[in-house]
């Protein structure tokens, strides 16, 4: 039995329904193997036509209500699987939200991908399935064997003596299969990190050349979860037959036993044929439930997994952010962000009041996305943070929904340009998103869409530029009206051409704002009001534009760097 099955809302009453339906349905399989065995016993007698048909009939009606109440107990089983599931989905994608980037960093985006897409299917297939298999073990084969019991003690005692062997072999075959079903999802698993991984990397494996020589890790990776399916497969069929013959062998000897009895006269012939066709009935939700244990076992784990992140707390800060203004003075005391073997940003000390316009420049590598990345709250930081003097934590939720962030690759969802456009403004208005897109050089292409501001875009619908997805977030910064920008080398995979007519479209959005600019590309520099130069993350130089180029110093050997000027 799952422990956290009762946990669920509305399985006390599931299970109690499914309970009444398996013992009325037991009653039916028992009253049609007494008139089978009836029906039978009168056709080797001779009886009349009218007696036989009205026995046949009887084990007809019988039979008739017994697959009556499987369908039932399925249906209400698949519904309570149905609403759980669409629960948990629901409760799983707020948790991530909630827990932010870094918790899609720490379970890594493919896995949450393959659990929210996949695990939450088979966790549903799982509840459909256990809930009406657990129950009829538990009741069909007791009320059966009582019942034999009443009319033949012998074979009572060898069906209880048989069916705990049974259980103790499907026991045995569990242990040793769900090693095997578990080295498979973590082949699958690796499988599906490994493809989302691939499409997010595929323009850059074109760019670089690798895209054909990325085969070889993709077949790889395929071949390793194909070896991992057939070992799984191998152990479900084995134990299935396992099962099947030994639960086979168990009813053989009853059968020989009432054999004997009937020669010896011991016994009558219509209480043996019911004992006989009861038998199979009797070890049958055994067989039920272990074919179904490879079908579920996933769906178990998945709903194990799921219940973690469900119960992974959700950083709050005791402290209140104040609203956040153009004039807000932001202060970072000796904030640093750990990596796996070092910090990735170390003790940065930075305060700035605005408005304010801030690049942040250095070498791949030096920080320049993880401090965005921490000023948007997606990685936990440690030290001092203060907003005009109040301690704050940039993970909360109030600071959040007073930043705009621009990443460098946004993300065009599956819906219309509209529905795109006002994502994170869902009450802005139809006019407001005309403006924007305006605003942004949007309009003029979308009037050319054949359905305007509704033509499908993201996966499945029209497929945007670089430059045109970068407009569609900046039309989205434009409706959300937010005091804080965070823009994270949001040009640096576009071509000249292209990152100019996006520049003239960013600068005016700055104004009147606290503005985080990381770039590569130092011409930005010269429209901000201030300049931190990172290298190894740590902040090695910081202030104006003229001020660094007196100092003749790390910003300088940036420029002479990129302008291929030698020191």
């Amino acid at each position: 039995m799952d422990k956290n099955l009762l946990q669920y809302d509305g399985s006390k009453r599931v299970l109690a329904i499914v309970g009444v339906l398996t013992v009325a349905q037991t009653i039916a399989i028992i009253t049609q193997a007494l008139f089978l065995a009836k029906a039978i016993t009168q056709m080797f007698h001779g009886a009349s036509f009218t007696d036989v048909s009205v026995s046949f009939a009887l084990f007809f009606l019988a039979h008739v209500i017994r697959h009556t109440l499987q369908w039932a107990k399925e249906r209400v089983s698949y519904r309570f699987a149905e609403r759980t599931a669409h629960a948990f989905r629901e409760q799983l994608v707020e948790q991530i939200f909630e827990l932010g980037p870094q918790a899609v960093g720490q379970h890594g985006s493919g896995n949450l991908i393959t659990l929210t897409l996949e695990g939450i299917p088979k966790f549903r297939k799982y509840l459909e399935l256990f809930i009406p298999r657990v129950t009829a073990m538990a009741v069909i084969p007791a009320v059966v064997v009582l019942f034999i019991f009443t009319k033949d003690i012998l074979s009572g005692v060898i069906l209880v003596v048989v069916l705990p062997v049974l259980i103790l072999f499907l026991i045995l075959i569990g242990i040793v299969s769900k090693r095997r079903i578990d080295d498979q999802m973590e082949t699958y698993r690796l499988l599906s990190r490994h493809f989302v991984d691939s499409l997010r990397g595929l323009v850059t494996l074109k760019y670089l050349g690798r895209s054909k020589s990325h085969e070889k890790a993709i077949d790889t990776v395929s071949n390793k979860y194909r070896i991992a399916t057939n070992r799984a497969l191998r152990y479900a069929f084995l134990s299935s037959f396992a099962l099947d013959f030994f639960a086979s062998l168990s009813v053989a000897i009853v059968a020989v036993e009432l054999g004997f009895r009937l020669i010896n006269g011991t016994v009558g012939l219509e209480m043996a044929l019911a004992v006989l066709v009861l038998a199979p009935e009797y070890f049958t939700p055994v067989r039920e439930l272990g074919n179904d244990f490879h079908a579920t076992v996933d769906g178990q784990d998945a709903g194990n997994e799921i219940r973690a992140i469900l119960a992974t707390p959700v950083a709050k800060s005791e402290s209140a952010i104040p609203a956040v203004t153009a004039q807000t003075t932001l202060a970072l005391q000796d904030v640093s962000v750990e990596g796996d073997d070092r910090n990735i940003l170390s003790h940065i000390n930075l305060t700035l009041t605005g408005p304010i316009k801030v690049g942040i420049v250095g070498s791949s590598g030096a920080g320049k996305s993880t401090l965005i990345q921490a000023l948007a709250g997606f990685v936990n930081t440690s030290g001092t943070i203060t907003l005009d003097k109040v301690q704050a934590t940039l993970t909360q939720d109030a600071w959040r929904r007073q930043i705009s962030y621009i990443p460098q690759h946004p993300t065009i969802f599956s819906a219309s340009v509209q529905e795109n456009i006002r994502f994170y403004a869902p009450q802005a208005t139809d006019e407001a998103v005309r403006q924007a897109a305006q605003q942004v050089g949007l309009l003029a292409l979308i009037e050319q869409f054949p359905q305007g501001f509704n033509e499908p875009i993201g996966q499945g619908g029209r497929v945007l530029s670089g430059g045109e997805e970068q407009r569609i977030a900046l039309a989205r910064t434009l409706l959300q009206q937010q005091p804080i920008l965070l823009f994270d080398e949001p040009t640096a995979h576009l071509d000249i051409e292209t990152e100019h007519e996006i520049k003239t479209i960013i600068e005016p959005m700055l104004d009147d704002k606290i503005v985080f600019f990381a770039t590569h590309r130092l011409h930005w520099m010269q429209t901000m009001d201030y300049i931190v130069v990172l290298d190894q993350g740590q902040i090695v130089e910081q202030g104006t534009h003229d001020e660094l180029l007196a100092k003749n110093g790390a910003y300088v050997a940036l420029r002479n760097a990129q302008r291929g000027v030698s020191a």
